[in-house]
């Protein structure tokens, strides 16, 4: 998979050999919209304003710190938001199923499984997200719902559209999948409410969003924190996220020495043979650590970022709350 992931950002001419499938795709994807516009497949929605985050292409984009800003947020303006999510890698199999503090990374997925350690408020794993969201309002007494990653998720009518893009890889090639990295074609950005720039330079139109890391937080001794500036030790770190070199980049604008990177898949499900001994500190991602608790060392640590968006987006934000409510 990373070399096709590869190939899709460098320019590689040899992906042209996917065009029949990626051709299919479109062909399929089209239908699929065109059956709920035309209310042959059936959508719905709770009585609630329902807000989707998502994207076009595939990888990681930094939807996840977007999704625990927007709800931040959120409560700050009064609302009791509750979250819904596919639970990508999932082992749970009975839905809709609220999260609990009962509950592992392994069984519930390890974004959702973050989010609810982060927010402690409700979040839901059901791939059917319209059953999912009507839980959270019947069950949760929840008032508005925020979909994680359920852009295409038709079925669920939605009130906003937030997209969020990488502000470095952007689009990559262009393409559909197989072909290049796109889920749905450019065209789509033009149709939503807001276009979210993770990274790079944000254009006309769409507001930046950048990642600011906190203080380090050991993962066995989660009440030993450390400043990033005092990092002395040699450094192993490692990411199983969409996007790893991300997470070594910012490491690296914090002055983070790293003497060895490792890369692992999206979603990655870790086991203690993964990371070898290392006598420094070992880094990871949040959304690492929350898979890695049972068996990591004293040396291991993870480094929370938060999203950071612009007054002018949540200001942009109310208003399409308010015209909602009008």
């Amino acid at each position: 998979m990373r070399a096709i992931e590869k190939a899709w950002f460098d320019g590689s001419k040899w992906v042209w050999l996917l065009a029949p499938l990626s051709l299919l795709f479109f062909l399929i994807s089209s239908i699929r919209r065109a059956l709920f516009r035309l209310g042959i497949k059936a959508s719905g929605k709770p009585n609630v304003p329902v807000i989707v985050v998502g994207n076009i292409s595939v990888g990681g984009n930094g939807k996840t710190p977007t999704v625990l800003a927007l709800c931040e947020f959120l409560v700050s303006q009064g609302y009791t938001p509750g979250i819904v999510s596919r639970g990508y890698g999932a082992k749970c199999k009975t839905f809709p199923h609220l999260i609990t503090s009962k509950d592992h990374s392994e069984f519930v997925g390890d974004e959702p499984f973050l989010m609810f350690q982060r927010l402690k408020m409700p979040v839901v794993i059901d791939p059917v997200r319209r059953r999912g969201a009507k839980y959270l309002t019947e069950q949760c007494a929840c008032n508005i719902i925020v979909c994680d990653d359920g852009l295409q998720h038709y079925a669920l009518e939605r009130d906003i559209e937030l997209v969020i893009i990488d502000g470095e890889r952007r689009h990559g090639n262009g393409y559909l999948l197989p072909m290049g990295p796109l889920r749905e074609g450019p065209w789509r950005l033009s149709s939503v409410d807001a276009v979210l720039v993770n990274g790079g330079e944000a254009r006309a139109g769409e507001f930046p969003m950048h990642l600011q890391a906190g203080d380090l937080v050991n993962i066995n001794h989660g009440e030993h924190r450390l400043p990033v500036s005092q990092v002395s030790d040699s450094v192993l770190a490692f990411a199983g996220i969409g996007n790893p070199q991300r997470f070594f980049t910012t490491l690296e604008q914090n002055q983070i020495d790293v003497e060895t990177q490792l890369s692992f898949p999206d979603h990655h499900h870790f086991q203690p043979t993964d990371i070898p001994h290392f006598d420094g500190m070992v880094i990871m991602t949040e959304k690492d650590a929350v898979k890695c608790r049972e068996f990591a060392k004293d040396n291991w640590w993870y480094l929370p970022v938060e999203g950071k968006l612009p007054d002018t987006f949540f200001d942009h934000l109310s208003q399409k709350l308010r015209k909602i409510s009008a």
